[in-house]
């Protein structure tokens, strides 16, 4: 069945049943391979994506509900200019294997939209349930208060924030 999607400020329509999820239309039908494969239950965050700047698994979300727009990594930014998060996550020498990174920035711009100067705290809550097995979430913490253009400083050791 055909959907019409918003998929990174453009339209498109794509041919799926309407269980398919979202990511794999993303991924095998778009080709858009930023948004990642993970655990397929919703649990990791690795497919992360945003819908009206709301963070949603992908991995669980049929193209049927996907309505409103959708913002990929590779439609986060500018077509000339990174977007602030991606620009902190270079600056900060975020990602190790990288393959959480682009659910963990998304779901960044997702918390900064609802909290433009987060605590330490909102930062802990609004990425929990995003999984990094390299453990950088004392890098992605610092990254988004840079992004935030926050001077508030991380405390402690946390490396947990699930």
């Amino acid at each position: 069945m055909p959907f019409q999607l918003n998929i990174n400020r453009k339209p498109q329509t794509v041919d799926a049943a309407d269980d398919t999820p979202l990511l794999w239309v993303l991924r095998d039908t778009l080709d858009l391979k930023g948004t990642k494969y993970g655990c397929g239950i919703g649990m990791c965050g690795a497919c992360t994506v945003l819908m009206d700047g709301r963070a949603i698994r992908s991995c669980l979300t049929p193209v049927s509900q996907a309505t409103g727009s959708i913002t990929t990594i590779e439609g986060l930014g500018e077509s000339d200019k990174l977007h602030a998060l991606q620009q902190a996550w270079i600056d900060l020498d975020v990602a190790q294997c990288g393959y959480c990174q682009g659910g963990q920035i998304l779901s960044a711009a997702s918390l900064l939209a609802q909290h433009p100067k987060p605590s330490d705290d909102q930062i802990v809550a609004g990425m929990s349930g995003n999984l990094c097995r390299c453990a950088t979430y004392n890098r992605i913490k610092a990254a988004i208060h840079q992004a935030a253009g926050s001077q508030a400083e991380t405390k402690g050791d946390n490396n947990a924030h699930r």
